[in-house]
């Protein structure tokens, strides 16, 4: 199968907007496609073989001149095509801008989603979360941009105090650790053992593990360990 040209989105494209009542031409202006109806806006399509950064802004160019601009790709197939679908929706969503594909073996064009303003619906769970970790964080362990495996997070941080604790006095109650590294939620963190630091020696009292050592370690010598 020939690789495809923007050229082959034309005719599917005008014939689905003529069966609406639009008359249609192509370049004009600059714009790939320009449909007009009555006294409406006109509608521009911006057309591509595949999702680029150049035909998203050939759309966000071409709504200085309309507010029905839409971006046009073949239809294609398999996950990595549907992954790119899903994230080029969520961006078009964004900027206002429709989107439309092609099959280009019959001619379909499938409308995803039409021009419109964008309001973002908050979550207020993500925002208490955000809150939460934001308080709770000592200090500004992080560099912008880290990868997200090195990021010191608040867990993390009650977790080193957790272990500072127990390579300092040894075996220790969690409830004492609690008590005396200020962290709640101590008990919690070494019975969970996310990190593979801890270990429980007895009912309720908790050691440091050689792992948990070498963290330790780790982390002191990046200045990451504070009581």
């Amino acid at each position: 199968m020939s690789k495809p040209r923007e050229t082959d989105l034309y005719p599917p494209l005008k014939a689905f907007l003529q069966a609406q009542g639009y008359e249609v031409k192509s370049e004009v202006a600059s714009a790939d496609l320009v449909a007009i109806r009555a006294e409406e806006q006109p509608v521009i399509v911006e057309m591509k073989t595949g999702f680029t950064l150049s035909l998203i802004h050939q759309g966000i160019e071409r709504q200085k001149i309309s507010d029905l601009v839409y971006v046009a790709v073949p239809r294609g197939q398999g996950r990595r095509f549907a992954r790119a679908l899903s994230e080029n929706l969520a961006l078009c969503k964004r900027l206002g801008l429709g989107l439309l594909t092609v099959r280009l073996r019959d001619g379909l064009v499938e409308p995803h989603l039409d021009p419109g303003p964008y309001q973002p619906r908050k979550s207020k769970p993500a925002q208490q979360r955000l809150l939460r970790e934001f308080a709770r964080r000592v200090g500004d362990p992080n560099t912008g941009g880290m990868t997200r495996a090195t990021i010191m997070t608040a867990y993390r941080q009650d977790a080193l105090r957790c272990a500072a604790h127990l390579a300092a006095e040894g075996p220790s109650k969690g409830a004492h650790v609690a008590r005396t590294c200020d962290v709640p939620t101590a008990t919690r963190i070494m019975a969970a053992d996310h990190y593979g630091w801890f270990e429980r020696v007895a009912t309720g009292i908790y050691a440091l593990t050689p792992k948990g050592h070498e963290a330790l370690k780790t982390h002191s010598a990046a200045g990451a360990v504070s009581n």
